[in-house]
């Protein structure tokens, strides 16, 4: 037993509630068990207590032992000597601590939902419930899933945050920084974002009629232009950082990008081929997004190949056979789903415009779901799966509440214990 348990137990009235008395033999009546308090002082305020035909209305503590209340230090701290009670797992002092009423739980908690929590937490799967979810309802999962997309979306709105404080309140020069990060993929993303801190949009504006020059500001910050070639074009590329690089005082970013384990069709130098076309094909790309009514438009902005070197290269000086370097739908439903849709969704909030937040969450579910390791379990639990609005949402799910154990925090978690509780606490069953 852990605190953090007995807290969700007497929260939930996850308990027999019939015929319960104190250690003192008093008759205990819950009609609130209170307001969770996350802050310091009691554990629960305003609950309201009736012990045998007297109603209290105030604080309640929660132990795992009674003896605990002299380990925390709450002998002498005036904010804990006026509860109602005191409500523990163990029982284990013969003197109540402040003359205050204790409720032992531990006789009146059902085993069945003890060894259900006890099986979760030491589960080795990755998702300890995927056996028993297929027992929750579709409104639950749905219920859920809105909340996990809710929060990621929130978290998304952090960092955008974050960005938005750096380049005073600069959209452009934030959504330049999320496209870029998502364009260096789950291996060069940070990479990626250090290369978009270390050349602001307004630089790149100034050069976007030059793809040479958008090339060789993106490879050579990036560390990926050196003096050793003997092509002519990654020469003239280097050659042009070097003269761009004194000019505008630049420093290579600290974390240059990588190639290993991935497909050459993913090299961090055929991304920045395709980002500096993006650049030069486009004019204030993150306007337009705002504008786009459709996906179709969105694919259509996207839509960039590479310089005509990179057909037949997928590293400087080191030539291959000929194909199209084009960014990928596959590529372009990453970017719409981790960069334009959570800066169009944090923007529509900033300033207060609704509809563009419905615009993009529709978008959500018009994209497929996203296929990974970290979303296939939740295939077989039913959980459904039908676009990039539930992959987002699973995807949340599982790193926030399953990969952590956070089984009472979770919707699901919450629906299969309750359903084991009720069973176990229903007349027929004691």
């Amino acid at each position: 037993m852990n605190e953090r348990l007995l807290h969700y137990i007497w929260q939930f009235r996850y308990f027999n509630t019939r015929s319960v008395v104190t250690t003192c033999g008093q008759a205990v009546e819950i009609l609130h068990t209170g307001e969770y308090n996350t802050d310091q002082g009691p554990d629960f305020s305003n609950a309201r207590i009736k012990l045998n035909d007297t109603l209290w209305a105030g604080a309640v503590e929660l132990h795992v032992k009674t003896s605990d209340w002299h380990k925390h230090g709450h002998s002498g701290d005036a904010r804990y000597q006026k509860l109602v009670l005191h409500v523990v797992w163990q029982h284990d002092l013969q003197e109540l601590p402040a003359n205050i009423p204790v409720l032992v739980l531990e006789p009146l908690v059902p085993a069945m939902m003890l060894q259900q929590y006890e099986k979760w937490m030491s589960s080795q799967q990755s998702v300890p419930c995927s056996n028993l979810a297929q027992e929750v309802s579709t409104l639950t999962w749905t219920a859920w899933k809105d909340r996990m997309l809710a929060e990621r979306l929130h978290s998304k709105i952090a960092a955008i945050e974050k960005h938005l404080a750096q380049t005073d309140q600069h959209w452009e020069e934030v959504f330049w920084r999320m496209l870029c990060r998502y364009f260096g993929g789950a291996v060069n993303g940070e990479s990626f974002e250090q290369l978009a801190i270390s050349l602001p949009v307004t630089l790149l504006a100034r050069h976007k009629n030059q793809i040479h020059q958008l090339e060789a500001l993106l490879l050579g910050q990036a560390g990926l232009l050196h003096k050793g070639f003997t092509g002519s074009y990654p020469v003239m590329l280097y050659n042009e950082y070097q003269f761009l690089q004194k000019k505008y005082g630049l420093r290579v970013i600290n974390k240059p990008p990588s190639f290993l384990r991935m497909r050459p069709v993913n090299f961090p130098t055929i991304r920045l081929a395709q980002l500096a076309m993006l650049i030069h094909r486009s004019s204030h790309l993150f306007s337009q997004l705002k504008e786009a009514e459709s996906l179709q438009t969105v694919w259509e902005l996207l839509d960039a190949g590479t310089n005509d070197y990179w057909l037949e290269h997928f590293k400087p000086d080191e030539p291959s056979e000929r194909n199209s370097k084009n960014i990928g739908r596959q590529t372009m439903h990453i970017l719409a789903i981790n960069a334009i849709i959570p800066t169009l969704f944090a923007y529509g909030k900033k300033q207060g415009e609704e509809a563009q937040c419905i615009k993009v969450l529709e978008w959500l579910q018009q994209i497929p779901a996203e296929k990974n390791q970290l979303i296939a379990p939740f295939i077989s639990m039913q959980a459904g799966l039908a676009h990039a609005h539930d992959s987002q949402a699973l995807l949340h799910l599982r790193k926030q509440y399953c990969d952590a154990r956070r089984c009472l925090e979770c919707g699901v978690g919450n629906a299969l214990l309750r359903k084991n509780t009720a069973v176990a606490l229903s007349p027929r069953s004691t």
